[in-house]
């Protein structure tokens, strides 16, 4: 009699717990016809490749608070305009240093045979000052105590300030494939987030790439070339050392000396004759314009208004910035022009959300997600933070969606360790199965513009994305020829979707609870 009594039970805790999933899952609603709306206008009437095209090609590279960028966000409030967006604005965050823009480089290797070389300077440094003739020297000291070894020996040189980096022939025949379906189960079957690694112990010997180039500049070194990453004919280079610390000054970017990134194969070659005793010569050129002033850095906002819960915000953004190398059609011109080809998705097919649906284009991600920490600060407050307690937003907060890991279509999306939406993005993922976009893995990922929403606590997510051929963010070869249109129509339309289903839905975006 027990038995059955205790069997009876469980058929009705079953039962109870059946009712209970099924009564929330009712209330998770697609909007079939929208949706059906948003797929027609984004993959037979996209623009997005026309927005990608004139950010990559006319607008150029848009490293933060370069004149460069400036013109690209003149461009992206115009855009936004155009498209029907309300409230746009740049609006600007923080004191970001004077600006800097290459406006000319040229390196050529003279003797023992002569060469065209491809390299670019970092950011923030100065230029030449004229065209430069000198011998080149090896210097890639990574101690203190080997300083001594290059004392008196580099003045009026170059110095080669990085070992050679090595390529083989499983780099030159590396391909690149899509994710494949036994790498989406694995991050679908991840069940705990992976612990961040532990940094290692600092050597107390070791010189920081800061006092490296003093000690060369000292030992009258006239430029630093490095080689410090990359594939077989790309060149990855960022700014100057230190210049995040002195917040991009104008005295310790003259004060410093010219630092040139080369392509591995043209600094390996260098790096090859200096070693054998055989003298090298180069002749180089390098024209920076230096601002004058400090200004401050901004981003590009824009809103497409709510109606009955108008002050309640649904957020998607992508970073504009970039670094000098090249246009950077993957990192990040890409997400942008996914963000703003959602925008336009849902103004063509006038739609009216619910919520506020507000468009952003960060900058200062590359250089440490400066432009989105400084909007969340500003807008919403952090409980975790004493001196930035939540503001009156930060209750009204949906939720934001973030482009950013490249230019591959969208195969799922990332829970961010919040376990309480995965029902939510499984009933939102269902109209795009056949897009491919099928995963959902609770792993909470970083580096981009999601982190500080989820940092304060507030709903924000990074979706899964494919890898593809060709995407080189970083370097000199990221340009429109890797950029798969049909991936970024796709993506634009899935953007659109969530952005639509998050401002409509009863339901308030659960938030996870927040680590003290």
């Amino acid at each position: 009699m027990r038995k059955a009594q205790k069997f009876l039970a469980g058929v009705f805790i079953c039962a109870s717990l059946l009712y209970i999933s099924l009564s929330a899952q009712s209330q998770i609603e697609v909007h079939w016809e929208t949706i059906a709306r948003i797929r027609e206008e984004g993959l037979q009437r996209s623009q997005v490749m026309d927005m990608a095209r004139y950010i990559v090609d006319v607008l150029g590279a848009r490293l933060t608070n370069s004149e460069a960028m400036k013109r690209a966000q003149l461009w992206a409030v115009s855009k936004m305009r155009e498209i029907g967006l309300e409230n746009v604005v740049i609006e600007p965050y923080m004191d970001y240093g004077v600006t800097w823009d290459n406006e000319y480089f040229s390196l050529h290797m003279l003797e023992p045979d002569y060469q065209p070389m491809t390299g670019f300077p970092l950011a923030h440094t100065p230029g030449t000052n004229g065209k430069k003739i000198c011998q080149v020297v090896i210097g890639d000291i990574k101690l203190k105590s080997q300083m001594g070894q290059l004392k008196g020996k580099l003045k009026g040189a170059i110095v080669l300030s990085s070992p050679p980096l090595p390529i083989t022939q499983a780099d030159l025949s590396r391909g690149v494939s899509r994710l494949s379906d036994e790498e989406l189960k694995k991050l679908e079957e991840m069940v705990i987030s992976p612990a961040p690694p532990v940094p290692p112990v600092p050597n107390p010997d070791l010189l920081s790439p800061e006092e490296k180039i003093a000690f060369f500049k000292a030992e009258g070194a006239v430029a630093v070339f490095q080689c410090e990453g990359g594939r077989p004919g790309t060149v990855v280079g960022y700014s100057r050392p230190g210049s995040i610390k002195d917040k991009w000054s104008r005295e310790k970017t003259l004060d410093s000396l010219p630092i040139i990134a080369v392509t591995p194969e043209h600094y390996n070659r260098m790096y090859r004759i200096v070693q054998s005793g055989i003298p090298l010569k180069v002749k180089l050129d390098v024209r920076n314009r230096i601002g004058e002033k400090i200004v401050k850095a901004a981003n590009v906002i824009g809103e497409i208004p709510g109606s009955d819960l108008k002050d309640e915000i649904v957020m998607i953004g992508a970073h504009f910035d970039s670094w000098q190398a090249s246009p950077n059609a993957s990192d990040n011109a890409s997400g942008c022009a996914v963000v703003l080809e959602a925008a336009r998705i849902l103004k063509a097919i006038g739609a009216s959300p619910r919520r506020t649906i507000r468009i952003a284009l960060w900058s200062g991600e590359e250089q440490g997600l400066f432009g989105s920490t400084e909007y969340v600060r500003k807008h919403f407050g952090n409980p975790k933070d004493p001196a930035n307690p939540p503001t009156g937003e930060y209750e009204k907060f949906q939720v934001y969606f973030n482009q950013d890991y490249g230019a591959g279509q969208y195969r799922g999306i990332y829970l961010q360790g919040n376990e309480h939406v995965r029902r939510l993005f499984q009933v939102w993922m269902e109209p795009f199965h056949d897009f491919g976009m099928t995963a959902i893995s609770i792993r909470s990922v970083g580096s981009t513009d999601h982190v500080p929403f989820d940092s304060a606590g507030l709903p924000a997510f990074q979706f899964i994305q494919d890898r593809i051929a060709g995407t080189a963010g970083h370097t000199n070869l990221d340009f429109l020829d890797t950029l798969s249109p049909e991936d970024l129509m796709k993506n634009a339309v899935v953007m659109a979707a969530f952005a639509y289903e998050s401002a409509q839905t009863d339901i308030k975006f659960p938030r996870k609870s927040l680590k003290q």
